[in-house]
């Protein structure tokens, strides 16, 4: 006789995600590493000065008073209590009570560390007070990276005007309730909740990009071209032709071609090389796997072949790709 845990265990989900969505898919991708967050009580007036974050993106989120962002290309931005402002590509802005305030670098201030991913700053000259919330994070895997790319340098969702449905002001309404308590596990929640806030972010700019302009995220919302790439993506390994994945996307090979390389910029199996390769290296940096075992994974039979490739798309070895996640290690 069966058991109930076995049959409860039947009834489960599989493990992996699979949806008739590409950009479902890709949003339960966006795993964020690496971040930490930073609850600030900012006193007017205020400056501070963020460099560079590298292949990391930050996010403010403003739970009372108002802050000016300065970005190089941008006019500068007022921003307003209850938004989010999610800034993709890691490149260096400032943030200050009013356009004038003179601003001091992040590194130089002093933080209150609560733990590895929280932590609470106190800066300014005792004016009016400021509330906010600032994020920095990576992402883990090629397909939330290539999302990412897609990004504008900003990314705005406003409280008033951009949520109906109300998930902004709930979410908010709980970080700060939390801010302000700060009960045990406090920093726990608060920073699930901000994972959240990037996420809806993302949902909210995807549901309003234009959708005409080429590019990956056009070519996932194509009904065709998507279910084509999305069935390459849940299974990198498997033995990929364009006339296969023309078959999928119910297309001619010549149209099916010529649809790829117009979205995309490159031909089906220069983009099925590159994803593979992205693959590869993020298997190669983060694990001890053997390199015959992630050459197969990502569709190569023939170590050597697959060392080949990846010095043809990167310039090095595998192997140094390896060395370098080590050497940068703590």
């Amino acid at each position: 006789m069966t058991s109930p845990s076995t049959l409860m265990q039947e009834r489960l989900p599989p493990t992996g995600f699979s949806t008739g969505d590409p950009l479902s898919e890709t949003l339960h991708l966006l795993r964020l590493t690496g971040t930490l967050y930073c609850r600030s009580e900012l006193s007017a007036p205020w400056g501070i000065d963020i460099p560079p974050l590298g292949d990391a993106m930050s996010f403010l989120f403003l739970m009372s008073g108002s802050a000016w962002l300065e970005l190089d290309g941008y006019p500068p931005e007022h921003l307003r209590p209850g938004s989010l402002t999610l800034l993709p590509h890691g490149v260096a802005h400032s943030l200050r009570s009013e356009p004038e305030a003179s601003a001091l670098p992040l590194l130089d201030l002093p933080v209150e560390k609560i733990s590895d991913r929280y932590e609470i700053l106190h800066h300014g000259g005792g004016g009016e007070i400021t509330h906010a919330l600032y994020g920095v994070m990576r992402v883990d895997h090629v397909a939330a990276r290539q999302l990412i790319a897609q990004l504008p340098g900003i990314v705005h969702v406003d409280a008033l005007a951009d949520d109906p449905d109300g998930w902004l002001r709930t979410t908010m309404h709980f970080i700060s309730r939390e801010a302000r308590a700060m009960k045990p596990g406090g920093e726990t929640v608060i920073t699930r909740l901000a994972d959240i806030l990037v996420i809806q972010a993302l949902r909210s700019w995807i549901a309003t990009a234009p959708a005409a302009s080429p590019g990956w995220l056009t070519a996932l919302r194509d009904r065709s071209i998507g279910r084509a790439l999305t069935a390459f993506h849940r299974a990198p390994q498997e033995t990929w032709t364009v006339a296969r994945l023309a078959e999928i996307a119910g297309m001619s090979r010549s149209t099916f071609s010529d649809r790829i390389t117009g979205m995309l910029g490159q031909p089906v199996m220069g983009y099925l090389t590159h994803w593979r390769m992205q693959l590869a290296r993020q298997r190669l940096r983060e694990t001890d796997d053997p390199l015959a075992a992630i050459a197969a994974d990502v569709g190569y039979q023939s170590e050597s072949a697959f060392c080949r490739t990846y010095r043809r798309v990167f310039g090095e070895a595998p192997g140094k790709a390896r060395r370098n996640a080590e050497q940068s290690s703590p």
